[in-house]
């Protein structure tokens, strides 16, 4: 009952309030965009000029149309459902406090991976139908398992509920 009040507490903030005023959205993205820019231009790729408009949220490889990162991309919906199982689901609060922001960051990594892999597959496999497979299927179920991975590890490993280790 807790994770579906957090849940909800949640959307209704962020459909409601944080949703309409795009700064989170956009200041995710952004970093989405600069840190797979960096990683991409390390491993040897060109990548199309940046344009000034703030509000751009495309990356790509030169030679290619680019990626357009919308908001479902971001990660944010899946920071505050990481967050509130976590929340949710009994434990110590010690580990809480440094399990949440080790998923939260990796969990952004995960997903500057992926947006790094999908201007990849742009590049080397045009085929739009390529693109949509990858972006729809295989980084959706990696990115999913890697966040139920963190589930999982929460729920049988770091969530004991000894009674010297559990001040929840």
């Amino acid at each position: 009952m807790k994770a579906v009040l957090l849940y909800t507490g949640w959307y209704l903030v962020y459909q409601e309030w944080l949703k309409h005023t795009t700064k989170i959205d956009l200041a995710v993205i952004k970093n989405l965009e600069s840190s797979a820019a960096f990683a991409l231009n390390l491993l040897g790729y060109k990548l199309i000029e940046e344009s000034e408009i703030e509000s751009i949220r495309t990356i790509g490889i030169d030679g290619t149309h680019g990626l357009w990162i919308g908001d479902p991309c971001n990660g944010i919906t899946l920071f505050a459902l990481f967050t509130g199982f976590v929340l949710a689901y009994p434990g110590p609060w010690k580990k809480k406090l440094w399990f949440i922001p080790f998923g939260l960051i990796t969990i952004h990594i995960i997903n500057i991976a992926r947006i790094m892999g999908l201007a990849m597959v742009v590049y080397h496999f045009p085929d739009p139908e390529v693109l949509d497979f990858n972006h729809t299927y295989t980084f959706t179920i990696l990115v999913y398992s890697y966040v139920f991975f963190l589930w999982f590890l929460w729920a049988t490993k770091l969530s004991s509920n000894q009674a010297n280790d559990n001040d929840d």
